[in-house]
C-alpha cells in the first residue's frame, strides 16, 4: 500500500508537463500570425491615430486666400504743435535780479513789444551814472555813453528820460520780440509723443468708409505747467531765459504704428479735421517722418506744416490717409489663428485640416493680409473651431 502511494505522486507531474507542452505548440502558431497582423495595420485608419494637435478630422466650411490691389484708408490721432524751425530766444544783456516777472505759465501767449520782466543791474546802474557825468561835461564821450547803454539793452526812450529828469532807471524792461507762445529755456523745447499702451497686431487700418484705428501712439498736447523762474532770481548776462514759438507757422504731428512705415512717404497728401468737427476738414501734405523708440515701443511720426488755417495750439486731429496695398493674400482675420507671437491657419488636405505657420502683414477692414505663399489653399473659415483648449498645436513647416 505504501509502494503504490509513492509511485502515484511521481507519475503525477510528469503527466501534467506532457500535456503542457502539446498546448503550447498548438498555441505557437496563432501568436505568431497575431504577431505578423499587428505590424500591418490598416490604412484606412492611420489618420485616425494622429495627436489632435497636429491633425483635425472636421466638416467646416474652406475658403481661398484672394490677391490684388487694395486701397484702404486709415484714420490716426494727432495733435496740434508748434514749428521750432520758426522760433525766438529772449536773453538777458546783463546780469542782474529779477524784479519783476510778468509770465506765469509755459506756452502763454505773448504779443511783439510786451513787457515779459523787469531786470535790476548793478553794472547798467553805474553806466547810466557814467551817461550823466558826461551829460554835464557836454564832451564827445555822450554818444559813446549812449550806444553802451544800448548795448546793455536799454531803449533809446529810455536813455532820452534818464537824460531829461537826472534819475537812474534801476528797473530795465525785457519786452517781447515776436508774437507766439512763450515757453521757459528749462523746460522740454518740443512736445514729444507719447508710446503706446500695447503694440496693436497688424498696422490696425479702418476700413474704405473710415473708422477709428486701435490704440497707437498718440502725441501730447503741449502742458501749459508754471514756470520755474521766481521774483528775486539772479540771472548771468546773455543766459537765455525763455524761447517764443510764433503763433503764424504751427505744425499736426500725427503717429502711426512701425508697421506702415513702407506705406507711409513724404509729400503724400492725407486729410485731417478737428476730433469733434468733421466738416472742418482740409487737406495737408507730409513733410517729415521721424522714427520714435520710446518706453520699449517702436511708433512713427508724421509731421504736416501748416500754412493759412483755423486751428490752435493743442487742438486734437484726426487724419485719414490712402494706403496702397499690392503684394500678398488676404484671408478674413476669423481664418487666422494667432497663437502667441505666431499665426497659423489651418490647411485641408487629405480630407482632414494640418496646421501651418504663415506670416501675416496688415490686418484691414476684417482681412488679414498674407504675404507666404498660400495660392490654391483651402483653409477653414474659422480657425478657432479647431483649436483644443486644453492642447498644444503642432504647425508644419
Amino acid at each position: 500500500m505504501r509502494n503504490n502511494y509513492i509511485v502515484n505522486i511521481n507519475i503525477l507531474p510528469v503527466a501534467a508537463l506532457v500535456l503542457l507542452g502539446l498546448a503550447a505548440c498548438q498555441r505557437k502558431p496563432a501568436q505568431t500570425h497575431a504577431a505578423g497582423h499587428a505590424q500591418t495595420p490598416d490604412s484606412s485608419i492611420t489618420a485616425l491615430t494622429q495627436p489632435v494637435n497636429a491633425r483635425v478630422i472636421a466638416t467646416i466650411p474652406v475658403i481661398k486666400a484672394t490677391s490684388g490691389t487694395r486701397i484702404h484708408t486709415a484714420e490716426v490721432s494727432g495733435v496740434i504743435t508748434y514749428d521750432t524751425r520758426r522760433q525766438t530766444s529772449i536773453a538777458s544783456r546783463v546780469g542782474g535780479r529779477i524784479e519783476r516777472l510778468l509770465v506765469k505759465y509755459n506756452y502763454q501767449p505773448v504779443s511783439k513789444g510786451q513787457l515779459i520782466m523787469e531786470i535790476y543791474s548793478p553794472d547798467l546802474a553805474a553806466a547810466q551814472r557814467e551817461l550823466l557825468l558826461v551829460a554835464k561835461q557836454d564832451g564827445p564821450l555822450l554818444s559813446a555813453s549812449r550806444q553802451r547803454l544800448q548795448l546793455l539793452g536799454m531803449q533809446p526812450a529810455q536813455i532820452d528820460q534818464v537824460l531829461k529828469t537826472g534819475r537812474i532807471l534801476y528797473r530795465i524792461p525785457v519786452y517781447s520780440n515776436a508774437n507766439g507762445y512763450i515757453l521757459e529755456q528749462s523746460s522740454a523745447a518740443v512736445p514729444t509723443a507719447t508710446a503706446p499702451a500695447a503694440a496693436p497686431a497688424g498696422d490696425g487700418m479702418s476700413s474704405m468708409g473710415g473708422g477709428s484705428a486701435p490704440t497707437a501712439a498718440t502725441p501730447a498736447a503741449p502742458a501749459n505747467t508754471p514756470v520755474m523762474l521766481r521774483e528775486g532770481q539772479y540771472v548771468n548776462a546773455g543766459q537765455s531765459l525763455f524761447t517764443i514759438y510764433q503763433a503764424d507757422n504751427l505744425v499736426a504731428e500725427f503717429s502711426f504704428p512701425s508697421t506702415l512705415a513702407s506705406k507711409i512717404k513724404t509729400q503724400q497728401r492725407l486729410l485731417l479735421y478737428p476730433v469733434h468737427d468733421k466738416n472742418a476738414m482740409q487737406p495737408g501734405t507730409i513733410g517729415l517722418i521721424e522714427p520714435v523708440y520710446r518706453n520699449g515701443q517702436n511708433f512713427m511720426l508724421a509731421r504736416v506744416y501748416l500754412g493759412a488755417h483755423p486751428f490752435r495750439a493743442g487742438q486734437l486731429l484726426t487724419a485719414s490717409i490712402p494706403l496702397v496695398y499690392h503684394e500678398g493674400w488676404w484671408l478674413p482675420a476669423k481664418a487666422v489663428y494667432r497663437s502667441g507671437n505666431q499665426s497659423l491657419v489651418f490647411r485641408k488636405t487629405g480630407g482632414a485640416f494640418t496646421p501651418v505657420a504663415v506670416t501675416t502683414g496688415a490686418t484691414v477692414a476684417g482681412m488679414v493680409q498674407v504675404t507666404s505663399n498660400i495660392a490654391g489653399w483651402e483653409v477653414a473659415s474659422n480657425a478657432a473651431y479647431l483649436v483644443d483648449s486644453e492642447s498644444f498645436i503642432k504647425t508644419n513647416p
